[in-house]
C-alpha cells in the first residue's frame, strides 16, 4: 500500500538522492573517457539536476548549458581531480554521470 501523500516526483527524488555518492574521480575516469562526465556548478543541487534530467526537461538543462552552470568535464580538470585524488559527489542519470564537487 502507498502513501497517497507521496508524490512521483517524491520519490523518484528520493532514489536519486540514494544513488548518490561521494566517490573518488579514479572510478569515474571511464564515464569521462566515454564522454558522459557532466560537471554540475555548486550553484545547483545536485539532485534538482538529476531530476531534471530523468524528466527530459530540455528547456532547463539548455538553461544551465548556456549560464555553463552544467559543462562537459574538460581534459584539464579531469587532469587535476586525478593528480588530487579528489573525491567527488557522483548520480547517475543514464547515459550521464553528474559530477559535483566536495565543499
Amino acid at each position: 500500500m502507498s502513501d497517497p501523500e507521496i508524490t512521483s516526483e517524491e520519490l523518484i527524488r528520493g532514489k536519486l538522492n540514494s544513488e548518490t555518492a561521494r566517490i573518488p574521480w579514479k572510478e569515474l575516469q571511464r564515464y569521462f573517457a566515454g564522454g558522459y562526465t557532466l560537471i554540475v556548478d555548486l550553484q545547483l543541487d545536485l539532485i534538482d539536476v538529476a531530476y531534471q534530467f530523468q524528466q527530459d526537461n530540455a528547456k532547463q538543462i539548455e538553461t544551465w548549458l548556456n549560464e555553463q552552470l552544467i559543462q562537459q568535464v574538460s581534459n584539464e580538470q579531469a587532469r587535476q581531480w586525478f593528480n588530487d585524488d579528489a573525491e567527488l559527489w557522483a548520480c547517475v542519470t543514464q547515459p550521464w554521470v553528474l559530477i559535483q564537487q566536495v565543499d
